[in-house]
């Protein structure tokens, strides 16, 4: 008799606190997947300007941050049907030169799924998810910073109008 199979799970928490990665982890472990993709992504000491980034802050609207990360999951799971479980984790407010800012985990019964698949899931965060950031650097200035993934980006070319 075949396993039960499980149902899918979706995960998506924006918090103030530190970031767990081991229950990321644990929210998408499976006994039907050999697989467990893992993004961390943490704040970089940067210079900018000659000045130190020390930090970052984050700010989310998080009705449409969580509406978004719906939407990327059904995107995900329609490239990658494989996929079992996804689970995001994202930091809002400040972070420090060190933490983790985002933590990201995605499991499928074999590696090469849950590797595309988490690569498309921090692009497609950053592309589409509102959440920005603002660097804070060691004279105390601060920059909100664009990503350049984002689909409202400056660097994106206007779209023509007919």
């Amino acid at each position: 008799m075949a396993a039960e199979e499980e149902e899918p799970r979706d995960v998506f928490r924006l918090s103030c606190d530190w970031l767990s990665i081991q229950e990321v982890v644990d929210t998408v472990s499976s006994a039907s997947c050999g697989a467990i993709s893992v993004f961390i992504g943490t704040t970089r000491e940067d210079r900018c300007d000659g000045r130190k980034v020390i930090g970052l802050e984050y700010e989310a609207y998080e009705l449409m941050a969580q509406s978004e990360f719906t939407k990327l999951c059904a995107d995900i799971r329609e490239h990658w049907p494989t996929v079992t479980h996804i689970c995001v984790h994202h930091r809002l407010g400040w972070v420090k030169v060190g933490e983790a800012s985002v933590a990201m985990a995605i499991s499928s019964p074999h590696r090469h799924d849950s590797q595309q698949a988490i690569q498309h899931c921090i692009n497609q965060l950053k592309a589409y998810v509102p959440i920005w950031k603002k660097e804070v650097y060691d004279t105390q200035e601060v920059s909100w910073k664009e990503n350049a993934e984002c689909s409202w980006a400056s660097q994106k070319k206007p779209r023509s109008v007919t």
